[in-house]
């Protein structure tokens, strides 16, 4: 029996308070043991000055990962250490690159980030170190992104040894304009890689290219710089680190530092009263579970009221602004003194108010704060006691990186994680060893996909002829021919080189745009709203469709493709919108194929051919309002899939009748679909599915999961290597759903393009176990 923890306390007084008629939404509870420090003493090739700076600010004693990843790096191998939130990653690369400093007065280094944020934050951490390291008062640590003015990048690059950036201003802003930078380059001895762990799928992909052609570029001015990794808890860091620089990493694991004990709990809301499956409740009845944001208001609201500070995670913005107003409404009932003392925090916010934000959460102003995911990276906010996850990040790893933030001064702490009404959601707050005992996943990338590749080899090669080598290491050779042959390379003896007059290092988007992007705008005011891939633009910006933008409601008026523009106005309508799709896929080549019995698994290069024909408006509680048509154009997609084919007398066999084969073989997709987040770091908005009781090629009932990328994101293949625990993860989690016909937490989707029609849950079990018989046989 577990003893009476802080965590389990807290818990304890806000499940007391819950309505007694309600049925427990707490499904398990784990306790997490204290772990205590091991400690080493400071290597003897650490400058006395760097160390005596580090000594003055409290840190006494390294601990011994810390040293481990120092030591590593000092010696000149590339290394990722790769330990948990609050474990100190910053002085394995703090350490080797001050020291280097203080004996080299024109040594330079690079630091990425994935997020502004989170490089500013590490800046203004640098910066306060070097302040006390007397040889180094020069040395200006500097931001150089989006937000900084044009004349101090230009002092930056003029003075600065230290530059602290992000991906996208590495390509755009530095890479792009090497000459200028040559003297940073020539003596570039670190590039620190923080986070590593969130460069992922495409965006992983582009970011790889990025690392790797400035790496190339540092070669080329005489410089050979380490690669310093800190990634949060990840399958295989180096090999992780290593597919994003195309070198051997070494890598540390073994997390050395102290944290307190953790209690984590899995929580399920209930229904909404009133939903079930024969009291219409969402679409095509089925019964309505209370929204993990609402529930998550109602915890944030009880931890405050418990003095307890609190941070919740929630997925999206506007998520982040309904839960911070919801918790305040709750407040102001029952504790009306603590309603000032809850905020929300997001991107999109100037950086002085999320400065004053974080400022007010560690000083303990604030108790408790909504937000996306910008608090999870690693902003030093410390002394939290809760943590409220409102549905599932997408990976181990992020959830652990949120979970972290509780409990950073080594004390007990709670961690909570609620359900949203989603297959894997659900699945996980019953099966919670799949996500407390699971290793984290191996990040997923593909930098030798030639929709990303295409347009760095066209940036690589205006920075540098191509050499025969470099195409070879880049796998590029049927890459650059077609570039070739398009007459955007032409072949010399130094190597290849750009055609006259090209400049591609604007068109690329590396948070994952291929194709160019559509600009959303708002019509009354001209203010630009965002950006949407152009793939993705028929499906979310179509003519009436419901935008949210920062918390703000808008519909779409036009959109104009060949232009790149939609154009919406502000309305905040009571109905959402989904697009309703008619696709049809083409296997054009089938990449691997493994066949038992009657069925079928392969892994295939694809052309998915889509059409929104119209969409439909859905009232808030999810009833379908009505069907509008639309007329767009069709859009081509050639990527990657995962699929499978079963024999017709086997499905019969099974129980299956053949007028019941488009409804099962349409919910196991939805719920493959759903799941594929357990084996690979995807989220289901990534990928898409198609279900066909007759595939015209195959001549059999099919299914098939593609990325939804150009060229694929890799999760379609992590699928096919991980079939067997997919199929039965998504088994378990349709078979163990109370609901009796289908529901948004096991069959429904709320991507789906045919508004979830025909969805047959009782032979979508029977489909999955018949392929768990076979799989593997």
């Amino acid at each position: 029996m577990q003893h009476a923890t802080y965590g389990s306390e807290l818990l304890g007084r806000t499940l007391a308070g819950a309505e007694s008629g309600d049925e427990s939404p707490l499904t398990h509870m784990a306790v997490i043991p204290t772990r205590t420090a091991e400690f080493s003493e400071w290597p003897d090739w650490v400058h006395p000055e760097v160390r005596d700076a580090f000594t003055e600010h409290g840190l006494r004693r390294p601990w011994r990962h810390q040293i481990e990843a120092a030591d590593h790096a000092y010696a000149g191998r590339h290394v990722c250490v790769c330990t948990g939130t609050a474990s100190g990653k910053s002085l394995a690369y703090q350490l080797p690159i001050l020291t280097t400093f203080a004996q080299d007065p024109n040594a330079t280094a690079l630091y990425l980030s994935p997020t502004k944020a989170l490089g500013a934050d590490q800046l203004r951490a640098t910066a306060q170190i070097i302040a006390g390291v007397p040889s180094l008062s020069h040395l200006q640590p500097s931001a150089y992104d989006g937000d900084t003015d044009s004349e101090l990048r230009q002092w930056a690059r003029m003075h600065s040894r230290w530059i602290f950036t992000n991906p996208d201003m590495l390509h755009v802003g530095i890479c792009s304009s090497h000459a200028k930078w040559r003297q940073f380059f020539a003596k570039l001895k670190y590039i620190v890689v923080d986070e590593c762990h969130h460069y992922r799928g495409v965006f992983g992909s582009h970011t790889a290219l990025v690392l790797q052609r400035t790496l190339r570029i540092a070669h080329r001015y005489g410089a050979d710089p380490v690669v310093i990794g800190a990634s949060a808890t990840v399958s295989n860091p180096a090999q992780a680190l290593s597919r994003l620089i195309g070198d051997d990493v070494v890598a540390v694991t073994d997390d050395t530092s102290p944290h307190g004990e953790r209690t984590v709990a899995m929580w399920e809301p209930g229904f909404v009263e009133g939903t079930t499956d024969t009291e219409r409740g969402g679409e095509n009845g089925a019964p309505v579970r209370r929204s993990a944001g609402a529930e998550a208001a109602r915890l944030l609201a009880d931890f405050v009221v418990e003095g307890a500070r609190t941070l919740c995670f929630v997925r999206s913005r506007r998520g982040v602004e309904v839960t911070a107003v919801k918790a305040r409404q709750l407040l102001a009932e029952s504790a009306p003194e603590l309603v000032d003392r809850v905020a929300a925090y997001r991107a999109g916010y100037l950086a002085d108010d999320r400065r004053r934000l974080e400022r007010a959460l560690s000083d303990g102003e604030l108790l408790g704060v909504a937000t996306t995911n910008a608090l999870e990276l690693g902003v030093d906010i410390s002394g939290l006691d809760a943590v409220v996850v409102a549905g599932y990040p997408g990976t181990v790893a992020s959830f652990w990186q949120q979970a972290g933030r509780a409990g950073r001064r080594g004390e007990g702490s709670l961690v909570v994680m609620v359900a949203r009404d989603d297959p894997l959601d659900t699945y996980l707050v019953h099966h919670p060893d799949a996500l407390l005992e699971r290793p984290v996943e191996a990040t997923v990338t593909d930098p030798t996909n030639p929709y990303v590749l295409g347009p760095h080899l066209l940036c690589a090669a205006t920075e540098f002829p191509i050499s025969d080598a470099e195409s070879a290491g880049w796998h590029a050779d049927e890459v650059i021919a077609g570039l070739v042959d398009d007459g955007k390379l032409k072949r010399r003896k130094a190597g290849w080189y750009p055609a006259p007059g090209l400049d591609p290092h604007g068109d690329i988007d590396i948070r994952g745009g291929i194709g160019g992007q559509v600009l959303i705008v708002d019509a009354t005011t001209s203010r630009l709203l965002g950006t949407v891939d152009t793939s993705r633009a028929m499906t979310s910006v179509f003519p009436g469709a419901v935008y949210l933008h920062q918390g703000e409601s808008f519909v779409v008026d036009e959109l104009a493709l060949d232009d790149g523009l939609a154009l919406a106005h502000p309305e905040e309508p009571d109905w959402t919108t989904t697009a309703r799709e008619v696709s049809e896929v083409v296997v054009d080549r089938i990449v691997e194929q493994r066949s038992f019995g009657p069925l079928t698994v392969s892994f295939a290069e694809v052309t998915v051919t889509s059409q929104v024909v119209g969409f439909l408006r859905k009232a808030l509680t999810g009833e379908i309002l009505d069907q509008v048509p639309l007329d767009l154009p069709e859009h081509q997609l050639s990527t990657r899939a995962v699929m499978y084919t079963v024999e017709p007398d086997a499905l019969v066999a099974a129980g299956i009748a053949p007028d019941k084969f488009p409804g099962a073989l349409h919910a196991a997709e939805h719920a493959a679909i759903g799941m594929l987040g357990l084996v690979a770091t995807c989220d289901r908005w990534d990928i898409g599915g198609l279900s066909t009781d007759l595939h015209p090629q195959t001549g059999l009932p099919t299914v098939f999961v593609y990325d939804g990328f150009p060229g694929g994101a890799g999760f379609a293949e992590r699928g096919h290597e991980a079939f067997d625990g997919w199929v039965a993860a998504t088994d378990e989690a349709v078979s163990s759903c109370a609901c009796t016909s289908g529901c948004p937490s096991c069959v429904q989707s709320p991507k789906c393009g045919n508004g979830n029609e025909p969805l047959d849950k009782e032979h979508a079990i029977k489909l999955l176990r018949l392929i768990g018989r076979h799989y593997g046989s």
